[in-house]
């Protein structure tokens, strides 16, 4: 009877440790980082660079699984269904949870903001128009001028309906005045793939990652950054605003959300624990710089609150550019 005793109270042991030492014991089995879109982008990629630093750091395996689909919507709605353990993060951007809900808001199944929590920011990233060296166009000014005279003619790839870099060219397309026709793909790096081929004149991505090592080695050429200024990466390309289009600001951004009811304790360890890898000197820091990544990272409720931001912006720039979904 004695032993059965021993035996029940070390099975309830977890669920009456304090939060310190639940914490300080978090992660005791590996942890899963949801990505909502096929390997190879910019989110994929920036997904694996933190999981390869938190299993460094932490000595528990961090995995990523890639659930793409829907603008990257599946892997989202499935992370805020997850058990709040703090096991199940989601890779989320701009587009989980700034322009999916600003054109979704009617039809989500769960609240972008009620049902998260916000452990740990990366840092910003522009999107970039790429097209294949063979085609003419030097700059996103002749991009512009050539939509003008051939209404319809040019078409531009992106990662899928919706998403973060398709949007920024519809806004764009909207000031500008201009025709062109997208062509959504399951996945940036597909997308990537037929510009790179010639197969598609141009191709709009995060910077991070493929495109980055694309325009830095000569195969594609960047018509433009999306961001309100040049990337510390390659700061010879110029911005949108720059040419032309006023006030242009789209601004990626990269960071790490789970459920709402996620143990704060948990969360203040995530946040802690990756803050400190974003730290001068350290590799994950440099690991994200490299793929044109600037480092930003922030406390979770200076997160949420940017989050609140980006969701208000895209609602309004949704309901100006008549942007929204079906």
């Amino acid at each position: 009877m004695d032993r059965r005793l021993v035996w029940i109270g070390c099975a309830l042991l977890p669920a009456t440790l304090p939060g310190a030492a639940i914490a300080q014991a978090y992660p005791v089995k590996p942890v899963r980082i949801m990505v909502g879109y096929t390997p190879g982008g910019g989110v994929d990629t920036t997904a694996r660079i933190a999981a390869q630093s938190m299993t460094e750091a932490w000595g528990t395996q961090v995995l990523v699984e890639n659930r793409p689909g829907a603008a990257g919507n599946i892997a989202t709605e499935f992370t805020a269904r997850a058990a709040p353990d703090g096991y199940t993060l989601v890779l989320c951007n701009i587009g989980s949870h700034g322009v999916t809900p600003a054109r979704f808001a009617a039809k989500l199944t769960y609240d972008p903001i009620a049902d998260f929590s916000f452990p740990a920011r990366f840092g910003g990233v522009p999107n970039v128009l790429m097209v294949h060296p063979s085609v003419p166009m030097k700059n996103l000014r002749d991009f512009i001028a050539y939509a003008r005279k051939h209404p319809g003619k040019l078409s531009f790839g992106s990662s899928g309906v919706g998403a973060s870099p398709h949007m920024s060219i519809e806004l764009m397309k909207s000031i500008a005045g201009i025709d062109i026709l997208h062509v959504p793909y399951k996945g940036a790096s597909a997308a990537l793939a037929d510009v790179l081929s010639g197969n598609l004149e141009a191709s709009v991505g995060n910077f991070a990652g493929a495109p980055l090592s694309a325009i830095r080695t000569g195969r594609l050429r960047a018509l433009g950054v999306t961001s309100g200024t040049r990337s510390a990466q390659m700061p010879e390309i110029p911005t949108f605003a720059e040419q032309g289009i006023e006030g242009f600001d789209v601004t990626g951004w990269y960071g790490l959300c789970t459920q709402a009811k996620v143990p704060v304790e948990i969360i203040t360890r995530i946040n802690t624990d990756v803050n400190r890898m974003l730290g001068t000197g350290q590799a994950l820091r440099q690991r994200l710089v490299d793929q044109g990544i600037d480092i930003a990272p922030a406390t979770p409720a200076e997160f949420a609150a940017m989050v609140r931001q980006e969701i208000a912006k895209w609602t309004k720039v949704v309901r100006e550019t008549k942007l929204g979904g079906d």
